[in-house]
């Protein structure tokens, strides 16, 4: 674990100085370079579902523009077409299995979670579906800043062509390559040789779910007493108005007093909603640490192949040097049928030592390509996840400084009400 938070630090620096100096070809490739693309608003439409019942969803508008015709100034109209959430859902899925080498954006969540409990957890809440939307957008510009997805042509559609995208999609026949739950756990608990950098990781990405899901309980235990705090408040703004009622001298300081403490408890709404939008933040890599996981499970996956083959290839050399030399190494069972029903003739001999001959050069080509194919994974997922580790830090960094700068001024609000409301009394 400390080698991956040392790497975490460094990747960072490296990313640091990339941003400030790089200007090569991911970048120039870059679907962000060429065009302009944003979720501006959210439609709730009802329209019937595939059993044909009535049903209510949310639709996201996406606009997307040429970034030269805004560099130049020219008033050039978006292209703009309407994508309901299971459709990203859909790209998503499709990005996980043709780049299982990539650590794939998440989407924002599907239901909330982690939420204090005076806002609503209904997903057609419309503050939930604004802040499910400004997610969808972050997914688009992610998605559309990596170096490798960027330019998938399946996204491309998925932004600027209103019909056919699913059919291209689906087309890709990305279905068909979906790894099972059982091929992967499989992996997990049977690779004999698992490499020490993805194990790591994958050590790396519980643990980091697991903090992040601890700071988002805490968040919302520290939200619910905020609340409380700021209802006080809101108490003592009551009682010092009709406290003033009754008092001719002190009336206006009472008054006053009481003017201040409601305006500090009406706030408490929008400090929380600040505080939802860093939450988000958080949520993010929440799910984040997922995606490192897929990336992680695929290379376990890689990795059990690849030992199955050879494996397997062992094997039927292991039986071709017995048929060849007449000795059995080990109990087999055609060896004891042999035994009880004689030896087989020289032609079943000689077709059998062919068939394995056939076997085993397709055993070593394919032994071939599963580390070929296990080196390239490993290549591009190690690239991936650095940048990934890069990009993690500087963003988790900014929003907690960006948190504390937040908790900071709202201590500074509530000291600022407390000396006017001290500067009341005193005029009192």
């Amino acid at each position: 674990m400390a080698d991956v938070e040392r790497q975490d630090a460094a990747a960072a620096e490296e990313a640091m100085a990339e941003d400030k100096t790089n200007t090569g070809a991911d970048e120039a490739s870059c679907l962000m370079k060429r065009m302009d693309v944003s979720v501006p608003e959210a439609e709730k439409r009802t329209g019937k579902n595939a059993v044909n019942m009535q049903e209510t969803y949310t639709v996201y508008l996406i606009e997307s523009r040429p970034s030269a015709a805004v560099s130049g100034g020219r008033s050039c109209p978006p292209d703009s077409l309407w994508r309901r959430y299971s459709e990203f859902e859909l790209l998503r899925n499709y990005l996980l299995v043709t780049y299982p080498f990539i650590v794939v954006p998440p989407l924002p969540e599907k239901r909330a979670e982690f939420v204090w409990h005076k806002l609503s957890a209904d997903n057609m809440d419309p503050d939930f579906v604004e802040r499910r939307r400004v997610g969808l957008e972050n997914f688009l510009l992610r998605v559309a800043s990596h170096p490798v997805i960027a330019n998938d042509k399946v996204l491309l559609h998925f932004l600027t062509e209103d019909r056919g995208w699913k059919e291209l999609v689906h087309e890709t026949g990305f279905e068909g390559k979906v790894d099972s739950r059982l091929r992967a756990l499989n992996a997990t608990f049977r690779v004999k040789n698992p490499d020490k950098h993805f194990t790591e990781m994958k050590h790396y990405s519980d643990e980091l779910q697991s903090i992040i899901s601890q700071l988002l309980r805490l968040r919302v235990r520290v939200a619910d007493r905020l609340y409380g705090v700021y209802k006080v408040h809101g108490n003592y703004g009551r009682v010092f108005s009709e406290w003033s009622a009754i008092e001719k001298e002190m009336g206006d300081g009472l008054q006053s007093a009481g003017h201040h403490m409601d305006a500090y408890s009406s706030s408490v709404d929008d400090i929380l909603e600040e505080e939802e939008h860093y939450a988000d933040q958080l949520k993010e890599y929440l799910f984040f640490a997922e995606a490192l996981r897929a990336v992680c499970r695929k290379h376990e996956l890689a990795q059990y192949e690849l030992e199955a083959a050879l494996m397997d290839l062992t094997s039927k050399k292991q039986q071709r040097e017995e048929l060849t030399t007449g000795m059995l190494r080990t109990f087999s069972f055609k060896g004891m049928t042999s035994k009880l029903f004689g030896q087989e003739t020289l032609e079943q001999r000689d077709a059998r030592l062919k068939m394995l001959e056939e076997q085993i050069v397709e055993g070593e080509e394919t032994v071939q390509q599963k580390t070929a194919d296990r080196e390239e994974h490993m290549c591009c997922a190690w690239e991936d996840m650095q940048r990934f580790r890069g990009q993690k830090a500087r963003d988790l960094r900014e929003a907690l400084i960006n948190y504390t700068h937040m908790q900071m001024n709202m201590c500074r609000k509530g000291i600022l009400v407390w000396t006017n409301a001290k500067e009341c009394f005193s005029k009192m």
